[in-house]
């Protein structure tokens, strides 16, 4: 497991950046794990400028986000789908048709979860997942519990989540309360895993990550078996850990 120290988050967001650009550009067609939520927009920002400004293409590129609000349509603005679309996807020369998230609205969603499951493994599995951490530990939709053996399937998050997710909605209310993931033994079959953190909200997740024994309690614990983890975090996030 591989840490880089960063002063703040425009240091991790740039960082970040290189680090997925490096990958699109030795390997065109590869396939990326993505992620919403606040950490990984200034990644995202960073991605599309350097798209614009050099050129970096994702015409053969791959994605699959890690999750989606169940309840939720595509259109919605608050699903992952309408996020990756305003925060990425229409700024650069992706192909619609290469960007896999599940379907939140998905008639049967037991279904939904099979589907997405077997495109990932079609598609030849995940090259590099980008993730970021929950101050309970959860990773993807994956809370405290979650059976380290899950592949793709529903959650119900908890309060803690819903109440750190509630930023993006106009009430609280309206947080979902369910949602589709892929299971942490989906993402522990990426081949690379990059994982983000930023500020003080995220020492004390950081702080165990790093030093718990691995159990389902503390879903990102079990990262300290994947062999190629790139941990970029800035110094609030890394205050609680020593050398």
């Amino acid at each position: 497991m591989q840490i880089i120290k960063v002063k703040n988050y425009q240091e991790m967001s740039n960082k970040a950046a290189e680090y997925i650009i490096q990958k699109v550009v030795q390997f065109p067609n590869c396939n990326l794990g993505l992620a919403t939520g606040g950490t990984p927009i200034g990644t995202y920002q960073n991605l599309i400028e350097d798209h614009q400004k050099n050129g970096t293409s994702y015409r053969d590129v791959t994605t699959f986000n890690l999750d989606e609000y169940i309840g939720l349509a595509a259109s919605n603005k608050n699903s992952y789908h309408y996020f990756m679309n305003d925060q990425l996807f229409k700024h650069i020369d992706i192909n619609p048709e290469r960007t896999f998230i599940p379907r939140g609205d998905a008639a049967d969603i037991q279904k939904e979860c099979l589907r997405y499951e077997e495109c990932i493994e079609r598609h030849g599995g995940i090259d590099l997942q980008l993730l970021g951490i929950g101050s309970n530990g959860h990773i993807g939709f994956n809370e405290p519990g979650a059976s380290f053996e899950s592949k793709t399937h529903v959650v119900n998050l908890t309060q803690s989540t819903i109440n750190a997710n509630s930023r993006f909605f106009a009430n609280k209310d309206e947080v979902p309360t369910k949602a589709i993931t892929m299971g942490i033994a989906t993402i522990m079959k990426s081949k690379e895993i990059l994982l983000l953190a930023s500020g003080s909200k995220k020492s004390e997740a950081l702080f165990n990550l790093l030093n718990l024994e691995v159990n389902e309690g503390f879903p990102a614990s079990i990262l300290q078996k994947h062999p190629s983890v790139t941990i970029i975090a800035d110094e609030e996030a890394l205050s609680r850990v020593k050398n």
